[in-house]
């Protein structure tokens, strides 16, 4: 078996375990099991659980940034005060165009699934590593964001974008449910792409119009 094989079976086998149970509840020998390898691989390739953790947000996270990076300079080239939903559109567009199919769907729903699992499980390491890899990338789209509305104050600002992030985690890791609860009541079928378009104007509503319930 190819070394990149090896490492994304690995991965793969990782990335579904982490979304399925948790971080602390999936075991190496359980991956290693699934992935058909045997525990010295796992070691060799990536040295610890934690650092395998990183490896399968690095896999997603890496390719993201690049993309957006690259939309984000398109966007800003005849703009100085981007739009809110435009930012959006290009940040969803970004992170769905692995989901133009049925597998790579599923990954993205399992991501956000690990990105929620990030915010509540113990895994100070892995905030760590997205900071110091991935956060001038998440800087940028902030500070594009706080141009598109400056007259939000920095702490309403702040709950927001955790508001947003919340809204956007839930909706794209449980899609298979409220697609599943969209055709029975009301017989429509939709796709991951439509439920993040339908996203967009929703949450830019949310960011912009939302009344300060700090000062109420």
């Amino acid at each position: 078996m190819a070394q990149s094989d090896t490492v994304e079976r690995i991965l793969d086998a990782a990335e579904a375990l982490f979304a399925e149970r948790g971080f602390a509840e999936t075991s190496l020998r359980t991956i290693t099991s699934t992935a058909g390898v045997n525990l010295a691989a796992v070691n060799y390739h990536f040295g610890s659980k934690k650092e395998l953790i990183q490896a399968v947000f690095a896999r997603f996270l890496s390719p993201l940034c690049r993309e957006l990076d690259d939309t984000l300079n398109e966007l800003m080239v005849d703009s100085d005060r981007p739009k809110t939903g435009l930012l959006l559109k290009a940040l969803f567009d970004t992170a769905t165009l692995q989901g133009r199919d049925s597998v790579d769907g599923e990954r993205v729903q399992r991501f956000m699934r690990l990105l929620g699992l990030a915010y509540t499980q113990s895994q100070g390491h892995l905030r760590r590593y997205i900071v110091a890899n991935y956060g001038d990338h998440y800087q940028r789209f902030t500070q594009l964001l706080q141009l598109s509305a400056p007259a939000i104050d920095p702490l309403s600002f702040y709950w927001r974008l955790y508001f947003m992030l919340g809204a956007t985690v839930f909706t794209l890791s449980s899609f298979d449910s409220i697609a599943a609860i969209l055709k029975e009541d009301f017989n429509e079928e939709t796709t991951i792409n439509k439920a993040a378009d339908l996203l967009v104007p929703a949450l830019t509503g949310m960011f912009e119009n939302a009344n300060n319930l700090l000062d109420s």
